[in-house]
């Protein structure tokens, strides 16, 4: 009797676990602080010190226009992700190396929950916003990330040129 009302307490965890993908994740409010890290591509930037929008549009054939995003180190920008898409896309900024690594980590767990200020996740005609300023000049990668996108080329690049 006991292993029967095991299995049932399992069932009923793992339905209820099955329920938070990415499409019911908590995400950050506009409002709320952000944590701020320095990360190799920069640190979070302030709504106030925007100068610049530079719109990102994700679509279903797992692509972004553009695709190649150009700023000058000490800007922050609002980098607004809009989803002209059908299913759910995200925006993740990132090294190679880190967004790999992501990757890898959102594909062998697909419900893993995460809001980091780098990262907008946009669901179907939406938009999300990541507020970012760019304090380190080099190249830098975007992605989305949601299993099977970033593998299919939903890709772009930063490039962070001297001031």
């Amino acid at each position: 009797m006991k292993t029967i009302k095991f299995i049932a307490a399992c069932a009923m965890l793992t339905s209820a676990f099955a329920a938070f993908g990415h499409e019911n994740m908590p995400h950050r409010a506009t409002t709320a602080p952000v944590a701020k890290e320095q990360k190799d591509w920069g640190i979070a930037g302030d709504a106030k010190a925007v100068r610049r929008t530079i719109t990102i549009r994700m679509t279903d054939n797992m692509r972004f226009t553009p695709n190649h995003v150009e700023v000058r180190e000490g800007d922050t920008v609002r980098l607004r992700a809009e989803n002209k898409g059908r299913v759910l896309h995200e925006i993740v900024i990132g090294t190679k190396i880190d967004l790999d690594a992501h990757a890898e980590m959102m594909a062998k767990h697909p419900g893993m929950e995460h809001d980091e200020p780098h990262m907008a996740h946009v669901t179907e005609g939406k938009t999300g916003d990541i507020v970012w300023h760019f304090n380190r000049a080099g190249s830098f990668d975007f992605a989305c990330l949601i299993p099977g996108h970033y593998q299919a080329g939903m890709t772009g690049t930063i490039t962070v040129s001297p001031p």
